[in-house]
């Protein structure tokens, strides 16, 4: 593949992208949204995560890694302190601290 075929792709995934959040915010967002929406809307970042997540944690092997000491000590923290603290900051905080810290202390 070419490098102008690789910049078009990217180009169009830019502007598909934006047209999508476009129509969500910008034609339907001076309305008022009902209270089921933003009940759901407020689960979005709590879905999101651990599909960014998981794949890395779950399956190593899909994405060309193996099991790590680290990401499992980091991703065991994130899930213990967000079901003791009910919060998605605090979670990543502290997952991401003793990923981190893990990392450093075996390496």
């Amino acid at each position: 593949m070419s490098s102008f075929n690789i910049w078009m792709i990217i180009a169009v995934l830019g502007v598909g992208t934006f047209l999508i959040r476009y129509s969500f915010f910008g034609l339907i967002g001076d309305r008022q949204f009902p209270p089921w929406a933003l009940r759901m809307l407020r689960y979005t970042p709590v879905a999101v995560l651990p599909g960014l997540v998981a794949p890395k944690v779950i399956w190593p092997n899909g994405v060309d890694g193996g099991y790590d000491p680290a990401t499992l000590a980091g991703a065991a923290v994130a899930i213990a302190a967000g079901v003791y603290s009910k919060n998605m900051i605090v979670a990543v905080a502290a997952g991401g601290l003793v990923f981190y810290a893990t990392g450093w202390v075996l390496n």
